[in-house]
């Protein structure tokens, strides 16, 4: 009649004592990074080289949009740049005839006002007319005037080559640059290790928009489990202490990981339309608080996203 109660008793003050050393909670589930793929530029798809459930390796093509009109545009910005080179050639030649222009006019000129000193002493020895020396002395004014428009034609000239690369060069160059990342952009390509899922749209001859999710890839080797523990089980918790994990999907495997992070918020602070408690109804509600839990090794089966999983922190336990 002594046994049974003692039995009892001695469990209970065990339970008691040993449940303060550690918090469990069934609210944790399997979580990996997932990333929507999308096209850089729009049109209609050409090939499909990937499908659900295929794994994929960093820089693998999955899809392909048809290049020809992005292979047009890249050959009229090239020809934009020729023109523009073409033209700056144009304006380099004609600013080095200016110069010619302005030493020819100079040469001119010295002629015009040799003329006009003969002129002037003859007309002071009275050995010619007055006729001739207002001839040489206009002749005079016109060198000065074409010297000092084909001085004008070379500042205009040079005006117009910039001291580096000319802008309309650049522009063209930038065009051609755009043209050909485009054209690149058309080979949709993995951004990481990992596996395809929601690849129902990859379909040929589907219209793919720019910034519209056509598949999604989910990390390889990466998978984390977030726990939601309720607010009065944190008191102790810190990152490193060790975790045991049972995940509903393999019954009879035991999993252990460590505690990597707790959450800055409870879940109801990140919602999209958080509570509001400053009100005469307000109830209060046992809140929980995210914490994220990294596996000890690789687990020995797939960890798929979304799994449900029961977690038990080990509060005396740092790793």
């Amino acid at each position: 009649m002594l046994i049974v109660p003692l039995l009892l008793l001695a469990g209970g003050a065990y339970y008691y004592f040993a449940s303060g050393n550690s918090v469990s909670t069934d609210n944790a589930s399997i979580k990996q990074d997932i990333v929507s793929v999308s096209a850089q530029v729009n049109g209609p798809i050409i090939q499909v080289a990937v499908k659900n459930g295929d794994r994929v390796r960093a820089g693998q093509l999955m899809f392909r949009i048809d290049p020809a009109p992005y292979q047009v545009a890249l050959e009229q910005a090239q020809a934009q740049l020729a023109a523009a080179q073409l033209a700056t050639t144009q304006l380099r030649t004609q600013a080095a005839g200016t110069g010619a222009d302005i030493t020819g006019a100079q040469a001119s000129l010295a002629i015009s006002q040799r003329s006009l000193s003969r002129q002037t002493e003859l007309l002071r020895q009275g050995f010619t007319t007055r006729v001739n020396y207002d001839n040489a002395l206009d002749d005079v004014r016109k060198a000065e005037t074409a010297l000092a428009d084909a001085r004008a034609r070379s500042a205009n000239a040079a005006s117009a080559i910039a001291p580096g690369e000319q802008p309309s060069i650049a522009q063209a160059r930038a065009a051609v640059d755009k043209a050909r990342l485009d054209l690149t952009r058309t080979s949709i390509r993995a951004p990481m290790n990992g596996t395809v899922a929601n690849a129902d749209r990859l379909q040929i001859g589907q219209m793919a928009v720019q910034g519209l999710g056509m598949l999604s890839l989910v990390r390889s080797n990466a998978a984390w489990i977030e726990a939601n523990f309720k607010e009065k089980d944190l008191g102790r918790m810190v990152p490193g202490q060790h975790v045991d994990i049972k995940i509903d999907a393999y019954p009879g495997h035991k999993y252990t990981g460590h505690v990597q992070s707790v959450g800055a918020g409870t879940g109801s602070e990140f919602s999209v339309l958080p509570a509001q408690n400053a009100n005469g109804n307000w109830v209060k509600v046992t809140q929980r608080v995210p914490v994220r839990i990294f596996f000890d090794g690789n687990p020995d089966r797939p960890m798929i996203a979304g799994l449900s999983a029961d977690v038990t922190v080990d509060l005396d336990s740092k790793k």
